[in-house]
């Protein structure tokens, strides 16, 4: 292994390190799904039945808005789990 293809192996584990370290506002649900290690489906159908607190926000790609899970709400799943079910 060359010197210039080991620094781009650090290099690449850098990045994800950097990645895993990033604490943001919100999350889309792909990353999301990504943290927690389930399906994006499954992810958009608890913000959808309420077992996870998410918000819709524009994306930018016409009228339909994306769902987004708060850092605070990230932290609480991952303490907690999901939310009971409510009766609505």
């Amino acid at each position: 292994m060359t010197l210039e293809e080991r620094l781009e192996k650090i290099e690449a584990m850098l990045v994800v390190l950097v990645e895993r370290q990033t604490v943001k506002d919100f999350y889309e649900i792909e990353e999301f799904a990504r943290i927690v290690g389930k399906s994006c489906f499954t992810c958009r159908e608890w913000c959808r039945l309420g077992r996870i607190r998410a918000d819709k926000k524009l994306s930018g790609r016409g009228a339909y808005a994306r769902w987004v899970v708060p850092h605070a709400e990230l932290l609480r799943y991952q303490k907690e789990g999901l939310l009971p079910f409510s009766r609505a």
